[in-house]
């Protein structure tokens, strides 16, 4: 267990529990499994192709003194979902929290964007996370405990944004997939929740904060700052965490009052 985690109170503690953390390789993913471990989960550190970095996750996840390993899971493939889902439960004994973390951004405007850059977009960031969900859930439902479901979106699946119609689309569809779910499993005691970052600091969003893009976007952010990966990773924690045992359906604006 790593060190603190017995610190803390029982309704924040995972002690126990199996989490699967699709992206997990770098940014908001990264700081999601490392967050989650802190808490005393075992993590799988899901990645499509980065197995190199996963790796560096888990080793630094355990050098805190937790434990995690890494999974290939490419979530735009069904088979590969399935077979990542199922080394989880085999080697940490069992699925009871997942984040579907994993995704990509084509921008372009609509009369330069093509049907191929939607499906590629939805493949990854809708129907992966659709995938996910529907290769877990039987493992979260056996585990006989409160399991979570927990899907990242965006704060431009509320709002839009212009060149980005196609990531939009796609991160509003995981909200609707998200009060959907939460509805269908409420009855068998999971609770399936969303984040919705805003501007967050991560390698996949370094081109659009930076130089004047950042000083203009500052200027829209009532809490003056852009957003830490660790900020949208507590927000999940929570989430996943006895505490938030009666929030469902909910998504969890994490965007320093950009949009509310």
């Amino acid at each position: 267990m790593p060190d603190g985690a017995t610190e803390l109170p029982a309704s924040l503690s995972l002690a126990g529990k199996v989490a699967l953390v699709t992206g997990g390789s770098r940014g908001i993913g990264r700081a999601c499994a490392e967050v989650l471990a802190a808490r005393g989960a075992h993590v799988a550190v899901g990645y499509a192709s980065r197995e190199e970095a996963a790796r560096a996750v888990c080793e630094a996840i355990a050098e805190a003194g937790g434990r995690a390993i890494p999974v290939a899971i490419d979530v735009s493939d069904p088979a590969a979902v399935q077979a990542g889902v199922d080394t989880c439960v085999r080697e940490l004994g069992g699925l009871q929290i997942l984040v579907n973390n994993a995704g990509i951004s084509i921008d372009a405007l609509l009369l330069r964007a093509s049907l191929e850059d939607l499906r590629r977009t939805l493949a990854v960031n809708l129907e992966g996370a659709f995938a996910c969900c529907k290769a877990a859930v039987r493992h979260i439902l056996r585990a006989k405990t409160a399991g979570r479901i927990i899907n990242v979106s965006s704060v431009v699946g509320e709002q839009g944004n212009v060149g980005q119609s196609m990531y939009a689309a796609s991160k509003a569809g995981l909200i609707g997939l998200t009060k959907s779910l939460a509805r269908e499993l409420a009855p068998r005691g999971v609770t399936v929740n969303a984040v919705a970052p805003g501007f967050i600091e991560t390698d996949m969003t370094a081109q659009a904060i930076a130089g004047d893009r950042r000083d203009a976007l500052l200027g829209q952010i009532p809490l003056g700052r852009i957003g830490a990966p660790a900020d949208v990773a507590e927000a999940v924690a929570f989430l996943a965490a006895p505490a938030a045992a009666y929030v469902t359906g909910h998504v969890l604006r994490v965007n320093g009052g950009l949009f509310i």
